[in-house]
């Protein structure tokens, strides 16, 4: 999708010196409200958060009706579900006062880069602290710091009422997707919208369906990256013996083709962030302040 304005969003990524990084959240009338601190690591295996617990998601409350009205519109979890959700997500995000939406080219929807990863969905409600790490490459760091989703509040309970009726939701099988934002300084996407929905597949020992946000790759890095897997395409082809079984590699290597153009296009790109204003000494001041105590090891 296109988007034409603002130049700078409500919810938004900013940064300073020393690889500094604090999500705001700033609406109509009020000052920005940090939301999340962050600070990378050196190594760059890895990078501290803070949650602040003043995260409000960008998109209106989600009824029932509405779940099981598009469930009888497409099969759960089919391309026209997803899409219905998709345009849904897209129009409240495009009328929110304070979401990340800004100039430029985005994409909203179901991965297909297979960054999710089965055995990291079970960290999230145990290791859900509003403090921690994210490892980005795992050497030697704690089992639980490698999760695909970072929530930018604290998970409710797996009893609160609103959890309870997605529960049911998640039985029947008509359970709206979670709205997650890819952020690039982070390496990972954050929840902007179903927290408790979340919550409710997790207790339900199943599995979220997630669409994600992100601004879009320009065409030159498609046409760059998609080199290797069209060479590797034309190679297999030409080492193809004449025989029975030619057409089903055929179609085989074709069909992988396209599915690894696919993910190329619809790789995120990175997300922009803006100068935090007042710099670094600004930066240590809010953290104080909003995550008191708080004290990341950006060397470690």
């Amino acid at each position: 999708m296109r988007v034409d304005s603002p130049v700078r969003p409500g919810l938004r990524m900013e940064c300073a010196d020393g690889r500094r990084l604090v999500l705001v959240r700033e609406t109509a009338g009020r000052g920005a409200v940090p939301v999340l601190f962050a600070r990378q690591r050196a190594t760059h295996r890895g990078v501290h958060y803070a949650r602040t617990g003043r995260y409000a998601s960008p998109l209106a409350p989600l009824r029932a009706e509405r779940a099981r009205a598009y469930a009888r519109f497409a099969e759960p979890g089919g391309e026209a579900w997803t899409g219905r959700w998709a345009a849904h997500a897209e129009a409240g995000l495009r009328a929110a006062d304070a979401g990340p939406l800004h100039e430029g080219a985005w994409r909203l929807g179901p991965d297909v880069s297979g960054w999710f990863v089965e055995r990291h969905w079970e960290h999230l409600l145990p290791y859900d602290a509003d403090r921690g790490h994210l490892t980005w490459f795992g050497y030697g760091d704690p089992d639980g710091d490698a999760r695909d989703l970072l929530p930018l509040r604290a998970l409710s309970a797996v009893g609160a009422p609103r959890v309870r009726a997605y529960r049911r939701q998640y039985r029947e099988g008509v359970l709206p997707p979670v709205f997650a934002w890819w952020v690039s300084g982070l390496n990972v996407p954050v929840v902007l919208d179903g927290h408790d929905r979340l919550a409710a597949a997790l207790a339900e020992g199943g599995r979220p369906r997630v669409l994600v946000l992100s601004r879009a790759v320009d065409a030159e890095w498609v046409a760059l990256c998609s080199e290797r897997p069209v060479r590797a395409y034309e190679e297999r082809m030409a080492a193809l013996e004449e025989g029975p079984l030619r057409a089903v590699r055929a179609a085989n290597a074709a069909r992988a083709l396209a599915g690894a153009l696919e993910a190329v296009a619809a790789s995120a790109g990175p997300t922009r962030a803006w100068p935090h204003p007042g710099g670094v000494p600004a930066w240590e001041a809010a953290a104080a302040a909003y995550v008191p105590g708080w004290r990341p090891d950006p060397d470690g």
